[in-house]
């Protein structure tokens, strides 16, 4: 992955209408059955691995890969055995 840092990666949420950026740390082998978020997301993974279920199909997501949600799109997390951290733009309105 590149030199992308947190706050450029603030910086470029902001520009695009995400109100919100925080980090996210998930501890080795967490599961997080079918829920729904009240904000719409973009994410960059940038430690360890995660899986994200979205009706059918399953994302293996690993360093420098992203991932998009709509607010209130029923989802499932899965997060390998180092855990995983991502940094999440949120758009709340």
């Amino acid at each position: 992955m590149s030199a992308f840092t947190f706050e450029s990666f603030c910086a470029s949420a902001h520009a695009q209408g995400f109100d919100e950026v925080v980090e996210r740390q998930w501890k080795p082998g967490t599961v997080v059955d079918t829920h729904t978020h009240p904000f719409a997301v973009k994410a960059l993974v940038v430690q360890g691995e995660m899986w994200l279920r979205v009706g059918e199909p399953t994302q293996h997501l690993l360093p420098g890969d992203t991932f998009v949600l709509e607010r209130e799109v029923p989802h499932d997390e899965r997060y390998g055995p180092e855990g995983a951290t991502y940094w999440v733009a949120r758009r709340n309105r």
